[in-house]
Formats: C-alpha cells, structure tokens, sequence
C-alpha cells in the first residue's frame, strides 16, 4: 500500500503522542520481538517501535528488517525511533484522508 504525502503527514501528526510500544534492545531482532510487533500492528495498526542496537547503520538495518518481515510502511524515522503503519484489512482503526 503506497501511501501519499497527505496520508503520510496525517500519520505523523498521529504518531507524535504515541509511545515506544515495541523495543529492540541490545540482543537485536529476536523472532518474538517481530512477532510482537506484527501482533501490535493488527491491533493498533500505527506503531511507535524505539531501536536501541549499534550505530546508525545497525538501527537502518534493523528498522528494514522490521518493515519487510511485518508487512508494514516506515512512515518516520528520528534517531532511534520508528514509526510504522500496516492497514488492518478486516477492522481498520484509523481513517485516510483520501
């Protein structure tokens, strides 16, 4: 689902006064923490995920591995925080601006 900029703003303005619901700490990308984070995604669809592994390279990778494995859109990445987006097809929460 490609999003347009609109949307992408709309879900930023959102995001600000989420917190961190997942975290990948010092033991990096575990399968349970994915799976928490595709959990959280269906149930929130809009989630703030706080990546605390190595440098900036290590977090890039890190957040990519995140989307692709999920299924989810990066909407924002500042310093160690993500936020990412994935559409809950049978109950959406959170409405698009068309």
């Amino acid at each position: 689902m490609k999003l347009e900029k609109h949307q992408l703003r709309h879900l930023r303005g959102l995001a600000h006064s989420l917190k961190p619901t997942v975290m990948v700490g010092q033991h990096g990308l575990r399968d349970a923490v994915i799976d928490e984070l595709d959990t959280t995604l269906t149930a929130h669809e809009l989630v703030k995920v706080k990546v605390s592994v190595g440098d900036r390279q290590a977090r890039d990778a890190a957040i990519a591995i995140l989307v692709e494995r999920t299924g989810a859109e990066l909407i924002q990445r500042i310093g160690n925080m993500a936020v990412l987006f994935r559409r809950n097809q049978k109950k959406p929460k959170i409405h698009l601006p068309g």
